[in-house]
């Protein structure tokens, strides 16, 4: 066989994986997108910043549950953060705000059900509530006095990050009406398609490089490489590795949000531990590019301590969980992730596909004919931009509060 065969055939070894993953996890990936969209666009959490003023437990939880109902896109979590912290919010809650936003919401529980095992979610709400914890006594020890005043005065800039835009927008359902009303209302439908368009937008590209990377990661790294790497025949050395390990192979993987959950289920079938896998999914706040982010929002010194505190929660959550999951024999067995070789075949997955691409199909269309496609151009605009019922076209909502969370309009401010 030639080189140029060769290199041809490894590529669509590693395309045909990444593409039978993608196929296996679309109707979930769809599905937890519409409820997050429906979450958003009705479930009230307007004037609420003001709860957030310090580090107390209600704070923290108040924060967590508002992070919780948000979209799942990384780079939207860390500005909306900066804005609760610029209105007057604490640092730890606006911190405990970003973790929730990005790894206590209903798609990624969805997905990580799906792909690894419901005990890998279990173990992602149990972890989330620890590391968030873990944060604030961190940040209390090591995150205040000058360090904060440094960070609010550099946050009060208002300097562009990443998915500002997209931050900023507020199409969430006002009113006096109940629940259900309000959802299958012209404007409630229409604002669960514009969520739903617009954090499939946000995080689509996470998505299909998280993808990439595990089918090249299944296809050309030999699973005896990663069980050494992980020291997986050694219980008690893969214990300590895992967690530790996790959040760096994160950081330099460049990829956020339920990207990652692919990746996280070729490095489970190669042997890194159960907690190894909860810190690696924790990571996506301190990849490299979120890094340099925290760094002009917030300055260097604190851009250093967030990383430092965020890397060691990472780390004790995740040998926590596995400290808690093991005496209550929670920890999985199997080590061969189905989802990874199920190639495309004419069964239940095909019909749920089906039906969920015709829910995704019906929202682009209600998103579409409100005129809101020029929202999607407003995405990664900086603060300060008109927020998404200003936008041509698009339907003009109240704006209690940005992207539909916290009580903050659309410059941040």
């Amino acid at each position: 066989m030639s080189v140029v065969a060769f290199v041809v055939t490894e590529l669509l070894r590693a395309l045909a994986a990444a593409g039978s993953m993608a196929w296996e996890i679309l109707w979930p990936l769809v599905l937890g997108f519409a409820l997050s969209g429906v979450i958003q666009a009705v479930v009230r959490t307007d004037r609420i910043t003001r709860l957030l003023a310090d580090d107390s437990p209600r704070a923290l939880a108040t924060a967590t549950g508002l992070g919780a109902l948000s979209s799942s896109c990384s780079y939207a979590a860390v500005a909306l953060a900066r804005a609760l912290f610029r209105k007057g919010a604490s640092f730890s809650s606006a911190m405990a705000f970003e973790v929730a936003s990005t790894n206590l919401v209903v798609e990624l529980g969805l997905i990580l059900a799906f792909v690894l095992g419901w005990q890998f979610t279990l173990a992602e709400f149990v972890g989330g509530p620890i590391m968030i914890l873990l944060i604030a006594l961190g940040f209390r020890l090591w995150m205040r006095g000058r360090i904060v005043e440094a960070a609010r005065e550099q946050a009060d800039k208002g300097l562009a990050g990443s998915m500002e835009g997209h931050a900023s927008m507020d199409m969430s359902v006002q009113g006096d009406d109940g629940f259900w009303r309000r959802l299958l209302s012209r404007r409630g439908v229409t604002a669960v398609s514009q969520y739903f368009v617009m954090d499939w937008a946000s995080v689509l590209r996470d998505i299909v490089i998280g993808l990439l990377i595990a089918g090249a990661f299944d296809a050309w790294v030999p699973k005896s490489w990663l069980q050494a790497v992980f020291a997986s025949g050694d219980p008690g050395l893969s214990f300590v590795v895992g967690p530790l390990v996790g959040p760096i192979l994160a950081m330099v993987s460049f990829v956020c949000s339920v990207g990652n959950v692919p990746l996280a289920a070729v490095l489970w079938n190669g042997g890194i531990s159960f907690g190894g896998v909860i810190s690696f999914v924790f990571a996506d706040l301190i990849i490299v590019p979120i890094i340099l982010i925290y760094r002009r929002y917030y300055g260097g010194r604190a851009a250093l301590r967030i990383t430092a505190v965020f890397y060691g929660a990472m780390v004790v959550a995740g040998y926590l969980v596995e400290l808690i999951f093991t005496p209550l024999r929670l920890v999985p067995t199997n080590r061969s992730v189905v989802v990874l070789d199920a190639g495309v075949s004419w069964d239940y997955t095909t019909w749920l596909n089906i039906v969920f691409l015709a829910l995704a199909a019906v929202l682009l269309v209600v998103f579409v004919r409100s005129g809101s496609w020029s929202m999607l151009r407003m995405m990664g605009g900086a603060p300060g931009e008109p927020s998404a019922g200003d936008a041509d076209g698009a339907p003009a909502h109240d704006h209690a509060g940005m992207h539909g969370h916290a009580g903050v309009h659309g410059d941040d401010r």
